[in-house]
């Protein structure tokens, strides 16, 4: 199946936080194409970009949802600064009396960190605002959200890194800071799913693969339609994925009663597929972070068989 079907969701109110672009916008756009009610937040709107400059707004990823079957909201929102986190909730609250999935997605930092770049040669202050984007406004939403999310049982929290636990336990990370932050992120789901499940409610991390989001993309100078020009550049981008890919599993997720068997556990776009079924937009079912461990990462030539 490509994901769940249409109404699954009809009455789950979810609220993706960094919907801007990228996984964000995939998650919302699947989990209005299940039918919720998706509350989007970011700092690009059609009258304000933020610093990275670029043309998606919150209020085309909103357009985005509704069109798909779902209702999307557009809330402009600094995760950063408590007080319009706080305001957001209670319009939530206000307007819906209830939030049942939480995405903290916020990221906003692919143009701070260094590549190969050790800790003390690194830019001091991005590094320092990598983990404020990236860890801080994770905890400022969860803070005020949670309590709104427990008032009814079986809420679900997915925090998006990059990487599994397993992964990035035994690889070193692009450089300190996105390490760290990436990290960091992954026991946040730890932590929570000790404080949420005995609370009825399920914590989860979540990573996609390679996932072409519209910065990538641009990056390789390709478009959705001509993707795999990309791999005369780089071969082993023949395994990525598009973003709704994994918007496709925060929907089965927020979709399975049993979801609490994953409380506390790090979890990938390409693990998920295998379990509940669906497929990205292509009909294919990557899994990345398998094909890194086994194919890239050991020098091999790019071959994706048996891994799409």
């Amino acid at each position: 199946m490509s994901g769940p079907s249409e109404g699954t969701l009809r009455d789950t109110v979810a609220l993706v936080a960094g919907a801007t672009r990228g996984a964000g916008r995939g998650i919302a756009v699947e989990l209005g194409a299940a039918g919720a009610t998706v509350y989007v937040t970011g700092r690009t709107t059609r009258e304000r970009r933020s610093e990275y400059d670029r043309p998606e707004t919150i209020e085309d990823t909103a357009d985005l949802v509704t069109a798909a079957g779902g209702r999307g909201v557009a809330v402009p929102t600094d995760h950063l600064v408590p007080a319009e986190v706080e305001s957001l909730v209670a319009r939530i609250a206000d307007e819906q009396g209830r939030l049942d999935v939480l995405v903290n997605d916020i990221w906003g930092a692919e143009n701070l960190f260094e590549w190969d770049t050790p800790l003390w040669e690194h830019d001091l202050d991005n590094g320092r605002r990598m983990l404020r984007l990236a860890v801080e406004t994770h905890a400022i939403t969860s803070h005020h959200a949670l309590p709104l999310l427990l008032r009814r049982p079986g809420g679900l929290v997915v925090e998006m890194t990059d990487g599994t636990a397993d992964y990035n336990r035994d690889t070193y990370r692009v450089s300190f800071f996105y390490d760290l932050a990436k990290s960091s992120v992954l026991r946040m789901a730890f932590a929570l799913g000790h404080e949420l499940g005995p609370r009825g409610a399920t914590a989860v991390a979540l990573t996609p693969g390679w996932m072409r989001s519209e910065i990538m993309l641009d990056a390789f100078g390709v478009t959705e339609e001509n993707w795999h020009d990309a791999e005369e550049r780089e071969p082993h981008f023949a395994i990525s994925e598009t973003p709704f890919y994994v918007g496709r599993a925060v929907a089965a997720l927020a979709a399975d009663p049993g979801r609490a068997r994953w409380n506390g556990q790090s979890l990938s776009s390409g693990q998920l597929a295998r379990v509940y079924g669906f497929t990205d937009r292509d009909g294919s079912r990557p899994d990345a972070w398998r094909y890194l461990v086994e194919v890239q990462d050991k020098g091999k030539p790019a071959d994706t068989t048996g891994y799409r």
